[in-house]
């Protein structure tokens, strides 16, 4: 028999290329490497958190005409963690001021747990400005642990303003950390997509608030945001700006009294679920690992921007460590070593103490199946 006939022939294809592993199961196999150390045994709960649907929380929006709008949601069961949490704290210092701190103790709603619970009465003796600390004009509702229904979509009142922005309530306590008072000159230097300028705003006490992104299409989507919230006449007292932000202190050094810096990061729970816009994407290895270079560089922005007695705070929605507790201890050494600048990191263990039954809350919210919220890390320093 004779050679088979050439159009028979078999040619075996090599891919030039190894195939294509999807980002989300990179970004999954790095966090499982990192975080299982970091994490220990809560890493597989934080792990399937992330893995799940998140959790939302409804900002009200203060400049709507909403007037129904909490009735409405409670109605569903929704509260408003804020008020909740402020309430909880007045009763336990009105308990303790009457000496019933024991019987609180066994009769609170800490679950069986007497331990956090003797830590919020330790907490109420030991703080008494922790209402205040906090800004009661920012009205967050969410529905209860294990609760996993959907909010409607938000709904124009009769001036075309919306009645609620959904958003992950976790990503509120950078803002309430940063207790904005009336008047204060505030910088929001990673400003887009704008829920936390958003949030700034329902305070009512910003004198000015510049909002800025590098990104021009998120800048976009600020100012649409904007629009679709805030009043002419509010909108009025913002700047929005795309400056790079590692350059503003040459732009406007040392003239704000409070700086939100919410850096870029590893998104985590973005990550880990959806492959468009993904960091872990092989093409962009090397800007995820600039990432904690360039949160050092805007957090140092952030903190020459700022003015002598000011505060800024810095925040991720990552768990990494790199990206958080050691982007913060550098900064104090560059600032300290390079200006000569004193920061004196603010303790924020009452916002454990407030917000526990909410959150899985350290110094970084968790995400948890039963309260899906986060992840969320955020740091407070004052500027001496």
């Amino acid at each position: 028999p004779g050679a088979a006939p050439r159009r028979h022939r078999h040619k075996e294809k090599w891919a030039a290329t190894a195939p294509r592993i999807p980002s989300t199961r990179l970004a999954l196999h790095h966090f499982d490497t990192s975080y299982s150390l970091h994490l220990g045994a809560l890493w597989p709960s934080v792990r399937a958190g992330l893995l799940c649907e998140q959790k939302y929380g409804a900002l009200l929006n203060n400049f709507a005409a909403a007037d129904h709008v909490p009735e409405e949601l409670e109605l569903l069961n929704a509260t408003d963690f804020i008020s909740e949490a402020l309430q909880k704290v007045q009763q336990w210092q009105r308990g303790t001021a009457v000496g019933d701190a024991a019987t609180g103790c066994q009769e609170g709603s800490g679950e069986g747990r007497p331990g956090v619970q003797a830590e919020m009465v330790a907490q109420a003796e030991m703080s008494p400005p922790l209402c205040t600390s906090i800004s009661s004009k920012i009205k967050c509702y969410t529905f209860p642990r294990g609760d996993i229904t959907r909010f409607r979509p938000a709904r124009p009142d009769g001036l075309g303003l919306l009645d609620y922005y959904l958003m992950d309530a976790a990503s509120l306590l950078p803002v309430l950390a940063l207790h904005v008072q009336p008047d204060d000159f505030v910088l929001d230097l990673c400003a887009a997509p704008g829920g936390k300028t958003l949030a700034l705003l329902q305070t009512g006490f910003c004198g000015h608030l510049a909002a800025n992104d590098v990104s021009i299409s998120r800048t976009k989507r600020l100012h649409q945001i904007l629009h679709s919230y805030v009043p002419r006449e509010v909108r009025d007292t913002v700047s929005v700006t795309s400056y790079d932000g590692r350059d503003w202190d040459q732009v406007k050094g040392g003239t704000f009294h409070k700086v939100l810096v919410d850096v870029p990061c590893t998104t985590d729970r973005h990550s880990a679920m959806e492959e468009d816009n993904n960091i872990f994407h092989r093409r962009r290895t090397k800007e995820r690992q600039m990432l904690p270079m360039l949160q050092l560089q805007l957090l140092m922005a952030g903190i020459l921007a700022a003015r002598p007695g000011g505060a800024v705070v810095y925040s991720t929605c990552s768990l990494s460590p790199l990206q958080n507790e050691c982007v913060v201890e550098r900064a104090l050494d560059v600032a300290r070593a390079q200006f000569n600048i004193t920061l004196h990191p603010e303790d924020l263990s009452h916002f454990r103490t407030l917000f526990q039954d909410t959150f899985r809350l350290g110094e970084l919210v968790l995400p948890h199946l039963t309260a899906n919220f986060g992840p969320m890390y955020f740091c407070k320093l004052r500027r001496v």
